[in-house]
């Protein structure tokens, strides 16, 4: 009987194959590798992609209730809110990012100016919107925002440089050369120059390139004071302030570096230098208790 079944299935197997009879048409090698991909996919994701195709059919219906009521933009709207949150549910949502670059600006400041929400994914998130967003910090000077899928961002900034700490109210910041509050300021940031008062961040950058040419009165400057938001004063580390004037800032600079170098001015037992006046330096010895 065995036999009999065998001699069956052979029979059926070599008429399956008669000359003369139609075969089904053989599949390219492309063809059958696509096929593959998609059988493996339905295999491997057959569940999320039956929740996708039936929100998608939602969301078409929706489309078209909303359409007869002239609402279409809206239901377009929604229906790429619906997809993105799909395509997040698997695994194409934002779960890795990569920053660097960034010494003053908050990583916390970064992932906010991202605006990643618990929909976006890899196929609905703007990256030039993205970088528009971090230029607008602060301390951001340019950005680029990669995507690399399935589920990871790569964000690398470049900052403003800044030029000092300005103090002000009891706060210190770090700004740049505009004046403008790029960050707060840390001990990383001690090595900047100083400036205080109101009015001071406006016009660091005068201040800091003129003493740039008198590197004597440098040493030892503890700050730069701004006084009425008119004129400046140098503090030292002594306890020594040289009021400058108003007008006529780099002659002043420059008889105050001369008779540094000349007279070690600046080390003497002072506590004030008054060179409000054009031609005219006023001295205050520092009291001394017997």
């Amino acid at each position: 009987m065995q036999q009999v079944g065998d001699q069956q299935r052979s029979g059926a197997a070599i008429a399956a194959v008669q000359p003369g009879m139609q075969l089904p048409a053989r599949l390219r090698a492309g063809h059958a590798r696509v096929l593959i991909i998609v059988r493996r996919t339905w295999i491997l994701h057959r569940a999320s992609l039956t929740r996708l195709i039936a929100a998608l059919v939602v969301a078409l219906a929706l489309a078209g209730g909303f359409q007869a009521r002239g609402g279409i933009a809206q239901a377009v709207l929604g229906l790429g809110d619906l997809l993105a949150g799909r395509f997040a549910q698997i695994g194409f949502g934002i779960e890795e990012i990569s920053i660097t670059g960034q010494v003053m600006t908050k990583e916390s400041d970064i992932a906010a100016a991202l605006a990643i929400g618990a929909n976006t994914s890899s196929f609905n998130f703007d990256v030039e919107a993205a970088r528009q967003r971090l230029i607008e910090l602060p301390a951001i000077a340019d950005a680029q925002v990669r995507k690399v899928y399935p589920s990871r961002l790569v964000v690398e900034v470049s900052e403003v440089a800044p030029i000092a700490r300005w103090r002000v109210d009891g706060v210190t910041f770090v700004i740049d050369a505009a004046g403008v509050q790029i960050a707060d300021a840390t001990v990383a940031d001690e090595s900047l120059p100083l400036i205080i008062g109101d009015g001071a961040a406006d016009d660091a950058q005068v201040i800091i390139q003129a003493l740039e040419s008198f590197p004597v009165l440098k040493q030892g400057l503890l700050a730069t004071s701004r006084i009425g938001d008119r004129r400046w004063d140098l503090i030292y580390e002594t306890g020594l302030r040289v009021q400058l004037p108003e007008n006529g800032l780099s002659a002043a600079l420059q008889g105050l570096s001369k008779a540094q170098s000349e007279q070690q001015l600046l080390d003497r037992d002072l506590v004030l230098i008054d060179m409000r006046v054009a031609g005219l330096v006023a001295l205050r010895p520092a009291e001394r208790k017997e």
